[in-house]
């Protein structure tokens, strides 16, 4: 009735969040903060999800009523898709008969509350699922996620979307040159990869590439990590999972320039053949590489990627994305991954893109004459570990993938550390995935992924738009 609903509203006083149980709790209400700091989402999304987790009441059929302006309907999907995981081993769940049902509402306030196109429902379908898909690998440990069958996630994307993937693998990535990752993950029972996925439309005026860290265990090799930090290591996969889930969304909404996912697959295991402290690897830039530490591998995985990307791929624009450094959670906190471009625009787009979409950024320093001597060697280009730990450590590690492509590279570099937020206590969040889907936005054909996307002009007319370098038109 009205009035059991205007009591409910009246208790509700957000602290940041509170909520209220309706008609013996076969309902709940719930409210988000009223306002949000400028580092925040407007859209209060990590409270969405912690709200839905918590208060949602049981039963197979569920039904959640968001409300909420339009410019934050697509954060607030995400969000919602965060809440429920599609990965567990929990004997009851398989012995369950009745699906679960989650049915999601938008009921929109404020300015242009009309309501929402079909169009905009596919694209929230599109995401969310890309979220979940990403989450899922994440949560997958890897006595099931190993290389091997983190391709097969790549090859079904592949089948969905029409597109081939190229995979080199073993030893055919030692013939190549590909020394980061085979180095990586030669000493595991499942080799490693390198992957790319392709989508070339006509018409397409640049050239984007997402280079993911797929380490789909890290034991930290011979440099083992302890017992108490070792555990959850399934989890360093979480980049490649996120540009695997991102892709698909954003080449099934159409997207206008050329795309390629450039997935680095390795598990970073202990063994015979397992790379020493001392053994220097010839990456595939042609740079030297002295090993100090064999649990800072993920960067030299992701140097031979974004190598690829600037070599074989021809990419104007190059963003790799990692669980990278623990030290990420420290510099930039648990919610908010960290951002490191040498491109000031770039920097700001992925600040925005953050608020716009819920996945949250922060900036790093970026200065390689002040921090890449960290990595000084007497007997190679460089070593692939810090020399002083208490130096802007996450910064540094970013430095040492762009120096596989050169710092004087003319294109925009953005590399996204995302190691506390890829998960939320014991459960993935798909981190990711929407930041990918806003951050590119202005390249998609879908209009709300242009709506949430910081870069492009996509308010300009076709004949301003011809005016410009056609290398500018849309996202540099």
């Amino acid at each position: 009735s009205p009035q059991i609903w205007q009591s409910a509203l009246s208790t509700l006083n957000p602290n940041p969040t509170d909520s209220c149980p309706l008609y013996l709790n076969y309902a709940t209400v719930a409210a988000l903060p009223s306002r949000v700091s400028r580092h925040n989402s407007p859209s209060a999304a990590q409270f969405i999800t912690r709200l839905v987790r918590n208060c949602l009441p049981g039963g197979v059929n569920r039904c959640i009523v968001m409300v909420c302006e339009r410019s934050e309907v697509f954060a607030s999907a995400c969000a919602l898709a965060r809440a429920f995981p599609l990965f567990t081993h929990r004997s009851s769940a398989s012995r369950r008969t009745e699906k679960k049902t989650v049915t999601v509402e938008f009921f929109l306030v404020g300015q242009n509350n009309g309501p929402i196109e079909v169009t905009t429902l596919k694209c929230l379908a599109s995401a969310t699922e890309g979220v979940r898909l990403a989450a899922r690998i994440v949560d997958t440990p890897c006595n099931e996620m190993n290389t091997d069958n983190f391709l097969e996630e790549i090859k079904k994307v592949g089948k969905d979307l029409g597109i081939t993937p190229t995979i080199i693998r073993d030893e055919e990535l030692k013939e190549r040159g590909f020394g980061g990752i085979y180095g990586v993950g030669k000493a595991a029972l499942h080799p490693p990869a390198l992957a790319v996925l392709s989508h070339t439309p006509d018409g397409a005026t640049q050239t984007i590439a997402w280079v993911g860290k797929g380490i789909v265990y890290d034991t930290g090799g011979l440099s083992i990590k302890g017992k108490t930090t070792m555990p959850g290591m399934k989890r360093d996969c979480g980049g490649a999972a996120a540009i695997l889930g991102a892709f698909k969304a954003t080449v099934k909404q159409g997207f206008k320039d050329n795309l390629h996912a450039v997935f680095c697959l390795a598990e970073n295991a202990v063994g015979p053949r397992a790379t020493r402290p001392d053994d220097i690897h010839v990456l595939y830039s042609g740079k030297t590489v002295e090993i100090n530490n064999t649990d800072a591998e993920g960067r030299l995985i992701l140097a031979d990627g974004v190598a690829y990307a600037c070599k074989d791929l021809g990419a104007d624009i190059i963003l790799d994305m990692a669980t990278l450094t623990g030290a990420q959670g420290i510099a930039t906190g648990k919610y908010h991954a960290a951002v490191l471009t040498n491109n000031e625009e770039w920097e700001k787009a992925c600040v925005k893109a953050g608020r716009n979409c819920g996945d949250l950024v922060h900036p790093l320093v970026y200065c390689p004459e002040l921090h890449f001597s960290e990595f000084t060697s007497a007997v190679a280009d460089m070593k692939n570990s810090v020399a002083d730990r208490d130096n802007t450590p996450s910064s540094c590690a970013g430095l040492f993938i762009a120096s596989h492509i050169g710092f004087d590279w003319p294109g925009v570099w953005v590399h996204i550390d995302i190691a506390a937020p890829v998960h939320a206590g014991e459960r993935a969040t798909g981190y990711g995935v929407a930041l990918l889907l806003s951050l590119f936005g202005g390249a998609s054909e879908d209009p709300l992924l242009n709506m949430v996307s910081p870069l492009g002009c996509n308010g300009d007319s076709p004949a301003e738009d011809m005016e410009r370098d056609s290398k500018r038109r849309r996202l540099i």
